[in-house]
């Protein structure tokens, strides 16, 4: 019997990517569930996903952060049996087409993270400022808190149900993008493996980004208060 795999897509003001990219997503693996967590988005994103066959959609009364968006859709895989569960991007900067391959990691691993920073990933349509920024706060991380991985601030993952079983979501500090540091970084300490397959993060083409100055600085200090044991 094949796993019960699923997908969780935290959305908010992607009207103009969420159909195209469940239709993308369906292309390229027929059999993969479907959640999308809306944050009450003001374009309308909500409805457009609820109208789409095959979807599931948790509405969410107001913008609460990405890692609560996905411990509600993690909650909802758990409660429905799923025995995969994945997470990405709602703006196409992570490719459908690599997620048998992102799955099929959960093989051998139990995480699976889609990475720009192994031989094979990397990014496109990016700046050199953006992509400085962006290796200098994984190289950071890394440091850190010392990961085995090479991309811990990807968002494009996929976990063993064991994995989410094990650690306790409802207690993860963080809310923001630096969620998805925290959570990686509790999967190790619990001794969980990881494994990475290359992916090409080509930046979004509609929409725009959430990614605030506030979310860097937050992440930052995220960092510290995991390394020294200050989790609230």
């Amino acid at each position: 019997m094949s796993p019960k795999s699923v997908v969780v897509i935290p959305t908010y003001n992607e009207a103009e990517n969420i159909q195209p990219l469940i239709q993308a997503i369906h292309k390229a693996w027929a059999g993969l569930h479907v959640v999308v967590v809306d944050d009450d988005s003001p374009d309308g994103t909500g409805d457009i996903a609820a109208a789409i066959e095959g979807v599931h959609l948790i509405r969410r009364a107001g913008k609460l952060g990405l890692g609560t968006a996905y411990v509600a859709g993690f909650k909802y895989a758990l409660d429905h049996g799923y025995t995969r569960i994945g997470g990405m991007d709602a703006d196409f900067s992570h490719d459908p087409a690599v997620l048998p391959a992102l799955f099929a990691l959960l093989d051998s691993h139990d995480v699976g993270i889609g990475s720009r920073y192994i031989p094979g990933g990397g990014t496109r349509n990016w700046g050199l400022h953006r992509r400085f920024l962006s290796r200098s706060a994984n190289t950071f991380a890394r440091f850190m808190l010392g990961f085995s991985a090479r991309d811990v601030t990807s968002g494009y993952r996929c976990y063993r149900r064991e994995v989410l079983e094990a650690v306790e979501l409802e207690a993860l500090a963080s809310h923001g993008y630096s969620f998805l540091v925290e959570f990686l970084y509790r999967c190790e300490q619990n001794g969980f493996s990881v494994g990475e397959t290359p992916i090409i993060f080509e930046d979004r083409a509609q929409g725009t980004s959430k990614m605030s100055l506030g979310e860097i600085w937050g992440g930052v200090r995220n960092l510290f208060k995991l390394r020294f044991g200050k989790t609230a």
